[in-house]
């Protein structure tokens, strides 16, 4: 799902990589399972250090590439009201 900024879609990054830190988070704290082959505490960690820099970049992109406010519209005068 992309969200309109702009009349630019934009992909969902922020929300993905909340979802990726907290997955992250239950796998290393709170499964206390075992596998053999796969260490869970391991893959957590991972998930949230992928979670970490896909929150960092898409922030940056955001504040980066946001459309800019072009000037804010105090000075417009109103010649005729059409509600008098």
């Amino acid at each position: 799902m992309d969200t309109l900024v702009g009349g630019m879609a934009l992909p969902m990054t922020t929300g993905t990589s909340i979802v990726l830190i907290a997955a992250g988070a239950i796998l290393r704290y709170a499964v206390s399972a075992s596998t053999s082959g796969v260490n869970l505490h391991t893959v957590g960690v991972i998930l949230m250090i992928v979670g970490i820099v896909g929150l960092v970049l898409s922030l940056l992109y955001m504040a980066m590439w946001a459309p800019r406010r072009r000037g804010v519209a105090r000075d417009r005068v109103i010649e005729h009201d059409p509600y008098a």
